[in-house]
């Protein structure tokens, strides 16, 4: 068993984001969902991030790191796009992280320090998600792969920005299937 906490994105804690937690919980992971909006949820991703800005990202990132307080340091701290933001920085600053799994986002590493050794990470994004391609994320997911060893990028047909959420229009069963499984395998691998 692992100990995983999932950030929900922009969009809020959604049944997709719960669903995706329910299928690590099914394989045996212990798994945290904290909820940043306090409920919120919104129909896009516009309105989502509005939201976001107005509660303000230092914020959301404070209550992140809240979330992760009472729970063990080992653990792997996984966050949809804007989620990202509170999973990638306890993975490279709470002592004890064991991984990092990056969907649909990714932060320049420098943003918050250097990454941990032993910390593994994997990044998920479609290959014509014009959010993660023309907003730096995929340069910086690339340079993540260049410097962190073991580091993996993975990228799916398809232009959809949050295609892993099942209630979202965007969803692509076949990605989000697969990179289910390769966010499992991960799970196995980092006990």
């Amino acid at each position: 068993m692992t100990e995983v906490v999932v950030f929900h994105h922009a969009q809020g804690c959604t049944p997709g984001v719960r669903a995706f937690a329910d299928a690590l919980r099914s394989d045996g992971h212990r798994v945290t969902v904290p909820d940043l909006y306090d409920g919120a949820t919104f129909g896009t991703l516009e309105a989502g991030i509005a939201h976001a800005g107005e509660i303000g990202f230092g914020t959301l990132l404070e209550r992140g790191r809240a979330a992760a307080e009472t729970l063990p340091g080992a653990v792997v701290y996984a966050g949809f796009s804007l989620g990202v933001l509170p999973a990638q920085l306890l993975a490279q600053t709470r002592p004890g992280a064991r991984g990092a799994l990056l969907l649909h986002s990714c932060v320049p590493p420098a943003e918050f320090g250097p990454w941990p050794d032993g910390v593994r990470v994997q990044v998920h994004a479609m290959e014509g998600d014009a959010l993660f391609v023309d907003g730096g994320d995929l340069a910086a997911a690339r340079d993540l792969v260049d410097t962190v060893p073991g580091a993996e990028l993975f990228r799916y047909p398809g232009t959809a920005h949050l295609f892993a959420d099942a209630g979202l229009a965007g969803f692509d069963e076949p990605a989000a299937t697969l990179m289910t499984q390769r966010v499992l395998a991960f799970l196995g691998e980092v006990r």
